[in-house]
């Protein structure tokens, strides 16, 4: 009885630890996203704050000293590329920053690998963006084969040339790498609209379908 015991006891404990790991898996991946953004945007600014520590030294020391810092140091690097982004986000408005936008993605092509890496990246980015919030975005379509089904986002809608039947292109990503994926021009007949939002979707193609909500349009019955 004791060995039984023992066993259910080792058991029972094992039960517990995987719970826990379970429960703390989501935070520590959480915070490891985290911290790996917090650093490398960090690593990107720290170079700009050691060059004003540097410049400043001579009329101001003590500030200088100041941003020597290291732990300073990461949260202004961090602040200083976060300004830096709202300034090109900023451009990128205007006709000038467009025209450099536009030179830059033209040097990029010429680039082998490298392009390929950039298209797929602005072609999610594009897409994340490109509905306004509260539209119903997310789908799904027969996809790869009848009865089978896939989830996608509508990008944009069009008509056929010849009949004048609205179609809908629409982006499939791929999981659990949502940047790669096709695009699949389908009738909007054929779509069958979800009530998922788009975050929904994206935690559902990132886990590979473990995290979802518990019903979906699966039908095209309303």
């Amino acid at each position: 009885m004791t060995d039984k015991s023992s066993g259910s006891s080792i058991g029972t404990a094992g039960r517990y630890v995987v719970v826990g790991l379970i429960t703390i898996a989501p935070l520590g991946i959480t915070w490891l996203i985290l911290d790996f953004l917090f650093n490398q945007l960090s690593r990107i600014g720290r170079p700009w704050v050691t060059g004003m520590a540097f410049a400043i030294r001579p009329q101001y020391p003590t500030v200088s000293d100041w941003l020597l810092n290291e732990t300073l140091q990461s949260v202004m690097g961090v602040i200083i590329v976060l300004l830096l982004l709202w300034l090109l986000g900023w451009g990128t408005t205007r006709v000038v920053g467009q025209r450099l936008i536009g030179l830059f993605e033209a040097l990029i092509e010429r680039i082998p690998f490298v392009h390929s890496i950039y298209r797929s990246t602005k072609r999610f980015l594009t897409v994340a963006a490109a509905t306004p919030e509260g539209e119903r975005r997310v789908v799904l379509i027969n996809f790869p084969a009848p009865g089978m089904k896939v989830l996608g986002f509508i990008t944009r809608t069009l008509r056929d040339a010849a009949t004048g039947e609205e179609l809908a292109a629409i982006y499939v990503p791929t999981a659990p790498n949502p940047t790669s994926g096709y695009i699949e021009i389908v009738p909007m007949r054929d779509v069958t609209f979800t009530d998922w939002t788009f975050d929904q979707a994206m935690t559902f193609i990132v886990t590979g379908g473990s995290s979802a909500p518990e019903t979906v349009n699966y039908s095209d019955k309303p």
